[in-house]
């Protein structure tokens, strides 16, 4: 029996990816795509230990799945410190933010 690839394997893979790229957008996308990734990854982990023999491109979903994680980290990490960031000083214009640079030079 010929081997099938496992469903939505290159797709967790590509949404892994697109987490960590997305973190840079103010941590929602990545945020987004790595929930994503990590939902898929785990009905694609169910499928593959129940029938091993049957599927390949599993190395696809563990990979997708790492880089999901670290999309993720990097995502709540963006999040944190941005909110730390409007906490600290609020909603400034750029006129604002060079006044208090000016000052603190």
């Amino acid at each position: 029996m010929e081997k099938q690839t496992l469903p939505n394997s290159t797709l967790i893979l590509v949404f892994g990816i697109l987490s960590i790229v997305g973190c840079c957008c103010y941590g929602i996308l990545g945020l987004i795509f790595a929930i994503v990734a990590l939902v898929l990854a785990n009905k694609a982990t169910a499928l593959y230990t129940e029938n091993p023999e049957l599927y390949e491109g599993f190395s696809n979903v563990k990979t997708g799945k790492i880089l999901a994680i670290i999309g993720l980290i990097l995502s709540g990490i963006y999040i944190i410190l941005l909110i730390i960031s409007f906490a600290m000083y609020g909603f400034m214009s750029p006129e604002e933010m060079q006044e208090m640079i000016r000052q603190y030079q």
